[in-house]
């Protein structure tokens, strides 16, 4: 269902991508997914940015590349390789790769008239390279449940996930988050989230926010993503994701 996957990318899973501050995009440009694969025998590649403003510090990934492929009817394989980044005031940027991220998105319930689709998408970080800066050496796991509806040109979709968390000072925590977009045209759609992220770490606060953004076709195979959003509550962040996909 081509619609709905350019629908799913316009707006990639865990939460955490790094060990850093930030917030990854599970589906692109949010941080919210649907359930959504991509369709049998099809690929999405991304290029992609993710950036996040906390206190005094930035961090985020410049870039990330993703791929995601249809392998079996209602399924899509998805690898995720981030180039990190972290800056703090008077010390040196710090660059550098990490862990390499892993899933597989299966939609089990298709959408009818009087109900949503519904597929699940867990995901796995796995440690690839040692990078203290960026990876605590452990394996996370994210196990969300995702659900989607449409009305014509009028899409929302949304859910829950439990990260898993290991590492002395982490947390095992729980997001939540719920996404509306409208087709304004062939070429452009808009839409936000809200999104609840509670605690990750011994030392960071739950977070709960939203974010504005869509996407724009270039054509049929070429893509724009964007999102910019804030915190509302505990913790000040700034968060934004740019990107380019293609879908063949």
């Amino acid at each position: 269902m081509m619609k709905g996957r350019v629908q799913r990318s316009v707006v990639g899973a865990c939460i955490l991508l790094f060990s850093g501050s930030y917030q990854a995009y599970a589906g692109p440009p949010f941080k919210t997914d649907d359930p959504v694969p991509v369709p049998l025998g099809h690929w999405e590649y991304y290029v992609s940015s993710v950036s996040t403003y906390e206190s005094t510090s930035w961090s985020g990934t410049l870039p990330h590349f993703e791929v995601n492929y249809g392998l079996i009817p209602h399924m899509q394989v998805h690898l995720l390789v981030p180039l990190n980044y972290s800056t703090e005031p008077h010390q040196q940027t710090q660059f550098g790769y990490a862990d390499t991220e892993l899933g597989v998105k299966y939609c089990f319930l298709k959408e009818t008239k009087n109900r949503p689709q519904v597929g699940v998408f867990p995901i796995v970080e796995v440690p690839t390279v040692k990078n203290n800066t960026f990876s605590n050496g452990k394996v996370k796991t994210f196990l969300p449940v995702w659900a989607q509806k449409s009305w014509n040109k009028l899409t929302t979709y949304g859910g829950v996930g439990y990260q898993i968390n290991p590492g002395t000072g982490n947390r095992n925590s729980t997001f939540a988050g719920w996404e509306m977009q409208y087709d304004f045209s062939k070429t452009v759609t808009l839409g936000g989230e809200i999104y609840y992220q509670s605690a990750g770490t011994d030392e960071s606060q739950s977070t709960t926010g939203f974010d504005l953004g869509g996407f724009v076709n270039f054509s049929e195979k070429t893509h724009l993503l964007f999102s910019v959003g804030h915190s509302v509550a505990h913790a000040s962040i700034f968060s934004s994701y740019l990107g380019l996909q293609w879908t063949i």
